[in-house]
């Protein structure tokens, strides 16, 4: 770790106040949210900011909220402890708590932010594949304006979102989940919890309990790809006729041939093959047994 660079620091209170200033730097400002990723890369040199925008003190964006017909709310600054311990979430779309119980460790889930999570575009990104199975939308705002991206837009590359400049992430809408629906999120590190994924698994099935058939199915990976991923041809698999163990275990091998991992110091590639196999088995069976659950 490196002494930190002189920089300048803002602390607006109101989210116009800091789109001003982030436009104001064109491009040498970084928004400041839970800070576990951005100071950790600044103390290792890897980001030189010249200025630091702190939008903590901005009213509202860190809410939980259900929005009649729509669905419900995450504030882009919402911890990832205050939406694990969400009642309202844990009773609309459960496999959120269930997923965030398995990112790092509690201290970090205490600073750490959804906004935050996905403004990193990090291609094991432990939130990405939750919320790409949900249908996630993500709210942005800049100098022109307010606009949505869904999932899968908003990664543009490894550690790069499509956001334009001065433009902040203001929060993600999940739309309500159908009935019949179950969900469930894998994930495989070096170490339990504290480690990012080497491999992580979400998957939703909604079940069409008369035909034995899935009306719905979505499956994404992480830490597999440059970006978090769809894999829609194990999907198709699924959707293709009669939802048997032999259809999912077929869905769970085309999943792990349609990823293109990278071999690194923390795992190979066939090994991650291997992982994305069986998470996807594991999490489609977790998901259809819900489902038929209702």
């Amino acid at each position: 770790m490196n002494r930190l660079k002189p920089f300048a620091y803002f602390e607006p209170t109101t989210l116009p106040e800091a789109i001003e200033i982030l436009a104001a730097k064109k491009g040498a400002a970084f928004p400041l949210a839970g800070g576990t990723d951005l100071l950790v890369r600044m103390k290792r040199g890897v980001i030189k900011p010249s200025t630091i925008v702190n939008l903590k003190r901005i009213e509202g964006l860190d809410q939980i909220k259900k929005e009649p017909g729509r669905g419900v709310r995450i504030g882009a600054l919402a911890t990832f402890s205050a939406i694990e311990d969400s009642h309202l979430l844990r009773l609309s779309h459960p496999v959120i708590a269930q997923a965030v119980s398995v990112l790092a460790c509690p201290s970090i889930r205490n600073l750490a932010t959804m906004g935050g999570n996905i403004g990193r575009a990090s291609p094991a990104s432990d939130a990405a594949p939750f919320l790409m199975i949900l249908g996630a939308t993500v709210s942005l705002k800049g100098p022109q304006g307010e606009r949505e991206l869904g999932m899968g837009e908003i990664f543009s590359g490894p550690g790069t979102t499509a956001s334009r400049p001065a433009e902040a992430i203001t929060s993600l809408l999940l739309p309500d989940m159908a009935s019949h629906s179950g969900a469930a999120y894998l994930k495989i590190g070096r170490r339990e919890g504290m480690d990012c994924a080497l491999a992580g698994v979400a998957a939703l099935v909604t079940f069409s309990g008369g035909k034995r058939e899935a009306e719905d199915t979505k499956i994404a990976l992480s830490a597999v790809a440059p970006v978090p991923m769809r894999a829609k041809k194990a999907e198709k698999t699924i959707l293709s006729g009669r939802l048997t163990e032999k259809c999912i275990r077929e869905a769970a091998k085309v999943a792990s041939e349609e990823i293109s991992p990278v071999s690194d110091m923390r795992a190979s590639a066939s090994y991650r093959r291997e992982v994305v196999r069986v998470l996807t088995y594991r999490a489609l069976m977790t998901a259809l047994q819900q489902a038929r659950e209702g």
